[in-house]
């Protein structure tokens, strides 16, 4: 079983307030990024590349407003295999990555479920022809509980660094 602290990486305190800066806007410049850490820009520079290469950034995007985009259904599904194997959950997560509309997917415990998706639509006829021929044609899936989102209440992608040292 794999140790979650030898893959950690040391955070200083500069290092935590660039990663806080670039969860809340990742288009900053380098000189603004420099300016707002206290930092000059090579430094900053430095410092920001050092954290792509230890793999502690994976990758900026741009957040696009889902309900401006007409993409106003938001549902969470949990789903039942028939097996549990790594072959049949290898399979099921390989066919679900290559659906835009899932924005998570979880493989859960605690559940009479083995996966939990979040998916994005236009609308409940879209949702319904994404799980008639996408979802339940998926070989292993048993059974499916959906739940829709009346409001997203906290929708937040930036993680919690105050537990760094």
């Amino acid at each position: 079983m794999p140790n979650n602290n030898a893959a950690l990486v040391r955070i200083d305190k500069t290092d935590r307030r660039i990663l806080e800066e670039l969860q809340t806007d990742g288009a900053l410049t380098n000189q603004e990024l420099a300016d707002k850490v206290g930092l000059s820009p090579s430094p900053c520079l430095r410092r920001v590349r050092a954290l792509e290469e230890a793999g502690v950034i994976i990758r900026k995007v741009t957040i696009l407003d889902h309900k401006k985009l007409g993409l106003s259904l938001t549902a969470i599904i949990l789903i039942g295999m028939d097996r549990h194997t790594p072959e049949r959950f290898s399979a099921f997560e390989e066919q679900v990555a290559e659906y835009p509309e899932v924005q998570e997917c979880y493989l859960i415990t605690g559940q009479d479920a083995d996966y939990m998706l979040k998916v994005v639509v236009p609308d409940m006829d879209h949702y319904h022809h994404f799980l008639l021929n996408r979802i339940t044609r998926i070989q292993g899936v048993s059974g499916v509980h959906s739940s829709f989102v009346l409001r997203r209440v906290i929708d937040n992608t930036a993680l919690p660094l105050g537990y760094l040292s």
